[in-house]
């Protein structure tokens, strides 16, 4: 009996939320999964811990200050350390590595994936930023290179998961659920008085603070949207929101015979984890599973972009295009993480983002290039108008 190759897998963002995922995913399947490389920004104690528990082929810390505690603890392990963002590119493209999850949290994470793309790795994409910025150009690599990517946001996972088995039936609209996050209820004046601390709440999912401040704000739905567009082929006409609070359905597909196809399950991110994993295949979970007799009450609203403008701003970047939505995605990490050194108010993210789409110099079909020129330009502009 010939036994089952192991995937190799790399995990860019091993210490945040998913990459902790993640690792529990490969833990419960030791006899299917491997880690190959594990890299994280700054968390260098809890990836230390981890390399000794995984024992990769190499660990990459992208804080270059952090590199020789990293060496000096796993110096008794055959583990190459690495440091740097020029590391954390170069790791992904490793010989043996099949699938790269990109869990990294921002715009940091285009780089390393372009690269992994380019070396004819499969990509398990947790890391939004990278189509919501440049989703053209990750297309067309994905293209030329003949690389899958495979969804790893539980929305998006559960849209692909509806897709299996109907190629060639034309799609009417992808609807995408959204918790409606801790602020659903409030109104206008309550939102003027939200704190870090209330936003860091999140009713349902555990997260990292970037998503879930997103999530609050509803940009992360608004992201979403845009990484709709470029995963399944569909107009931003065809994508729709719709506020779901159990959070029990995770996204649906409508077909052009009226047909509503939905995948539902625990708010549990490693299932989808797992399913990029081990796709086209499913196996064995120890996850929890849905009781059907506690879920009696699934409920369905629209949307509030009066109150939640960031989505409005989202939806509005995807039809301009171009380097817009990168536009929008670098302005939005600034405001974040002004809003959580308490530096903005919870409104005045999206005044900032709004007013940084009209400074910035717009470019139709950017390259490469101009995603990086666009994403240095945007932040300034963000950072002076939070000062102002």
């Amino acid at each position: 009996m010939n036994e089952i190759k192991k995937k190799q897998i790399a995990i860019l963002g091993s210490t945040g939320s998913i990459g902790t995922q993640a690792l529990q995913v490969i833990e419960e399947h030791p006899e299917l999964y491997e880690v190959y490389a594990l890299t994280a920004y700054n968390k260098v104690d809890l990836l230390i811990a981890q390399a000794r528990k995984f024992l990769p082929e190499a660990v990459v810390i992208a804080n270059e200050e952090k590199y020789v505690q990293l060496k000096e603890a796993l110096s008794d392990l055959p583990v190459k350390v690495y440091a740097g963002a020029a590391a954390l590119c170069q790791i992904v493209e490793s010989g043996p590595i099949d699938i790269v999850l990109t869990a990294m949290v921002g715009y940091a994470g285009l780089k390393p994936t372009i690269n992994a793309i380019r070396a004819g790795k499969a990509i398990a994409l947790a890391n939004k930023e990278t189509l919501v910025v440049a989703g053209e150009l990750i297309n067309q690599l994905a293209q030329q290179y003949r690389t899958p990517i495979l969804p790893v946001d539980s929305e998006h996972s559960a849209v692909f998961q509806c897709l299996a088995g109907e190629v060639g039936n034309p799609i009417e609209k992808v609807i995408l659920t959204a918790s409606g996050g801790p602020f659903r209820t409030c109104t206008m004046d309550q939102l003027k008085t939200v704190t870090k601390v209330q936003a860091l709440k999140h009713p349902n999912w555990e997260m990292g603070a970037k998503i879930t401040i997103d999530s609050a704000s509803m940009m992360n739905k608004g992201f979403e949207v845009i990484e709709a567009k470029w995963l399944f082929g569909v107009h931003p006409s065809q994508i729709e929101v719709v506020v779901h609070p159990q959070s029990v359905i995770h996204s649906m597909v409508q077909f052009e015979d009226g047909a509503v196809k939905a995948q539902l399950g625990m708010p549990d991110m490693r299932l989808p984890i797992q399913y990029a994993f081990s796709y086209p295949d499913r196996v064995n979970s120890s996850f929890d599973r849905l009781d059907f007799s506690k879920c009696t009450n699934l409920t369905f609203e629209q949307p509030d972009t009066k109150r939640f403008r960031n989505l409005a701003l989202a939806y509005e970047s995807m039809y301009r295009g171009g380097n817009m939505p990168c536009i929008v995605n670098a302005a939005n990490e600034v405001v974040v993480a002004a809003f959580l050194r308490d530096e903005i108010s919870f409104l005045g993210m999206s005044d900032v983002i709004e007013q940084t789409m009209g400074q910035v110099s717009f470019v139709q079909t950017p390259t490469y290039d101009d995603y990086v020129a666009t994403d240095a330009e945007a932040r300034r502009i963000a950072r002076e108008l939070i000062c102002k």
